[in-house]
This record gives C-alpha cells, sequence and structure tokens, in this order.
C-alpha cells in the first residue's frame, strides 16, 4: 500500500517514512501544501498523513479542497495542533483520524491500519446508513423522506455516530467530541441524549439503527445487513 506523507519537518517525516516503510509501506514524502495537494490529485494513495502548519497552503486547506474536489482518499491529521476544537475542525473537514504530536510509531500505525481496514469515506456533507439522511452543512436530518427534528447535542451526537458507521463510540470519546468534556462516570447525560435521538431516529421506525454496545458504548449501523456470526453482545 502506498502513503503520501505531507510534513515540513524534516526530523519528523524521517521518523514517519522509516516507521512506515518498515512495516511494508510504499512512502512518499512532501514538505510543501501546494505540492502536496497536486500529488493528492493527481496519483493514487491509499491513505495520507497531513501535517497541518505547512508552507505555502496549510493542512486544513489541503484537506477541504481534497474533499471539494471529491477525492476520498483517507487523511490521517498529524498535528501539534491538539486541542478538541482542532481536532473536531480536522473531522468536520473530513479527515479520518486524528494523532496529537508527540506520539509513538506504534500508536500511528495501529491508528493507520484501523484507517485502511475502513476504507475511504464518503463526503462529511453527505451521509447516508439505510433510510437515515444526514445533510451536516444545512444540519437537515430525514428518515424514509421524513424530516426529523433534533437539537443542535442530538444532531451533533448523531452525525459523530454516523461518520463513522459500524464503529462503537466509547462514552469517553463521545464526552470529548459533542460535550468538549471528560467523561464523568457519575453523569448520565449521555444516555439521555441517546434515548431522546432513539426517540426520533429510531422509535417510529421498525428497522433500529441506534445499539449499546454492552461494555463498551453505541454504536450506529443497519442490522439487516449484519453478517452472520458476530460474536459481540447486543443490547
Amino acid at each position: 500500500m502506498k502513503i503520501l506523507v505531507i510534513e515540513d519537518e524534516r526530523k519528523t517525516a524521517s521518523y514517519l517514512k522509516k516507521g512506515l516503510s518498515e512495516s511494508g509501506f510504499t512512502v512518499d514524502v512532501i514538505n510543501d501544501g501546494d505540492e502536496a495537494l497536486r500529488a493528492a490529485t493527481w496519483f493514487s494513495y491509499d491513505l495520507v498523513i497531513l501535517d497541518i502548519m505547512l508552507p505555502s497552503r496549510d493542512g486544513w486547506s489541503v484537506l477541504r479542497e481534497m474533499r471539494r474536489l471529491a477525492i476520498d482518499t483517507p487523511v490521517l491529521c498529524v498535528t501539534a495542533m491538539g486541542s478538541i476544537k482542532d481536532r473536531v475542525k480536522g473531522l468536520d473537514l473530513g479527515a479520518d483520524d486524528y494523532v496529537v504530536k508527540p506520539f509513538a510509531v506504534s500508536e500511528l500505525l495501529a491508528r493507520v491500519r484501523s484507517i485502511l481496514r475502513r476504507g475511504p469515506n464518503r463526503s462529511p456533507e453527505d451521509v447516508r446508513v439505510a433510510d437515515l439522511e444526514i445533510d451536516a452543512s444545512a444540519h437537515r436530518v430525514s428518515r424514509a423522506g421524513i424530516r426529523l427534528d433534533l437539537t443542535a447535542k442530538e444532531f451533533q451526537l448523531l452525525l459523530l455516530l454516523g461518520r463513522r458507521p459500524g464503529e462503537v463510540f466509547s462514552r469517553t470519546v463521545i464526552a470529548e467530541q459533542v460535550w468538549d468534556m471528560n467523561f464523568d462516570s457519575g453523569t448520565n447525560v449521555i444516555d439521555v441524549h441517546i434515548r431522546r435521538l432513539r426517540s426520533k431516529v429510531d422509535d417510529p421506525f421498525d428497522n433500529k439503527l441506534i445499539h449499546t454496545v454492552r461494555g463498551l458504548g453505541y454504536v450506529l449501523e443497519d442490522r439487516t445487513k449484519k453478517v452472520e456470526g458476530n460474536v459481540a453482545s447486543y443490547a
């Protein structure tokens, strides 16, 4: 598999290339935003590892333009900009994951493998799971053609789950991404919002999409396509 590393720090770029190459990946390294966008547009890669602070064009701009051009190559942002706000911005622009510097190469490789197993995402502005449709830019949700009236937090929660259908989100991750806070095991705010979301998204319909995975968290998926033999414990 071929990976494009977009990183202007020579030491970090060398570190990334060495770790990825030793794990069997073919790696191209580019240190300029404009040049990186041209490469991502003209050549085929299985994954782009993208720094944010770049010369000529920053990583946000590269990512935004890639998605505007319908380039759905998975993108892993690697940057020192580690605030919740920055991570959410990256995900909203269409990144598949976010790693904050400094990082261990073992963690990065685990995230790379996870992204490659999932494959490319659809456009962040258009999420569809079964008959559920989410328009992120218009903040509009419908199911079976029926418009759903969600609060701002319900919409954020549904969008988080909908962008990764089939992926289980822990309460900790949900708290960080939707509420910008550390999860307090003594509060039931997430469970309450999931319950309210289900009452609008699932209760009026036969095919339930929001599921609890006991001991782990919540997942949004179409169980009518569930593969036989899944041994996870669901509710």
